[in-house]
């Protein structure tokens, strides 16, 4: 089976494709049986030769899932759906849902943390505060004034 995918061909920290057709059970690195075009991710400047895409195609050539969008983008496919190109492992997946139900109990309990019950405990407890000082101050005018006599 003949399929169109892409084949790395950049070089350490800078990827660049090629576009090109060859059977399904072949290395990418291998012979190919045509180059379509190229594909650079990093400047999103995409050359691809339209007619001989579309010969393939008609000769029964499947796509990978990221040509397939990368075809959708360009307008060269019409009436085509983008595929889902990344697939999330179950153990990933397991994780990603663990997470996700302690978040929504941290949430809950936040909100009934945010009662004024603890507002109010916070706010009264410096006020008390000023009380005792004013008490103190009273004392010792009071104190003095013995004294004195």
């Amino acid at each position: 089976m003949l399929t169109i995918r892409l084949a790395r061909i950049g070089r350490k920290k800078q990827p660049l494709y090629r576009v090109v057709i060859s059977e399904k059970t072949k290395d990418t690195f291998g012979d190919y049986l045509e180059n379509l075009g190229t594909y650079n991710p990093k400047t999103k400047e995409v050359t691809l030769k339209e007619d001989r895409i579309n010969h393939w195609l008609e000769k029964g050539a499947q796509m990978s899932s990221s040509v397939n969008n990368l075809l959708i983008k360009q307008g060269i496919l019409k009436d085509v759906e983008k595929t889902k190109a990344v697939s999330i492992s179950k153990k990933r997946q397991e994780k990603l849902n663990k997470k996700e139900k302690p978040e929504e109990k941290k949430e809950d309990t936040t909100e009934k943390k945010e009662e004024p019950s603890k507002d109010d405990k916070k706010e009264e407890k410096p006020e008390e505060k000023k009380e005792i000082k004013e008490d103190n101050v009273k004392e010792e005018v009071v104190e003095e004034t013995k004294e004195d006599k």
